[in-house]
């Protein structure tokens, strides 16, 4: 009797024992969030602006501006977005030091679409619209110049977007 006695109070203590060792992991598991995204954010008066390299795997990289109120989803869209081999949830942040220059990314009007050559001061959907039908019917753009061509560019116009765009293949 003294037996049956001791094994129902190891019985009984090994059932809260093992209570307690899943509430206990139960608690560490609805804590941990894999996947959830950090954020990022400097008080105001750490406002900053300048230029981004954006590379990887997306479909424009290069040199972008950027102003403290832009989120990195609009710098990535800037940019193309993520290519379809690209992993957005494997990005990096670099902020080069003050001393190295960069030099803002070009254009392409060879390969531009309509949303990125709006992008550039003084095209509108009409005139993107105009540059796209211009390169689909005479093919690609052998010089900035020839963009004289397009219906509705004006000289002013072109010296305008030039330091903007580039007409490689």
């Amino acid at each position: 009797m003294a037996a049956t006695k001791l094994n129902r109070y190891w019985a009984i203590a090994i059932i809260f024992l093992m209570a307690a060792i899943i509430i206990t992991v139960f608690v560490a598991w609805s804590k941990y969030r894999p996947g959830q995204p950090i954020e990022i954010s400097l008080p105001p008066e750490h406002e900053i602006s300048g230029n981004i390299n954006i590379s990887g795997a997306v479909a424009n990289p290069g040199i972008y501006q950027f102003s403290g109120g832009d989120s990195i989803g609009a710098l990535i869209q800037s940019a193309g977005g993520v290519t379809s081999n690209g992993k957005p949830d494997n990005l990096q942040l670099s902020i080069p030091a003050a001393d190295i220059a960069l030099t803002p990314q070009k254009i392409n009007v060879n390969r531009a679409e309509a949303w990125l050559l709006e992008a550039l001061p003084g095209i509108g959907p009409t005139k993107s619209k105009a540059i796209i039908d211009y390169r689909e019917k005479n093919g690609f753009f052998r010089s900035v110049d020839e963009l004289g061509k397009v219906q509705g560019m004006s000289a002013v116009l072109l010296e305008k977007i030039r330091p903007f765009i580039t007409v490689s293949d």
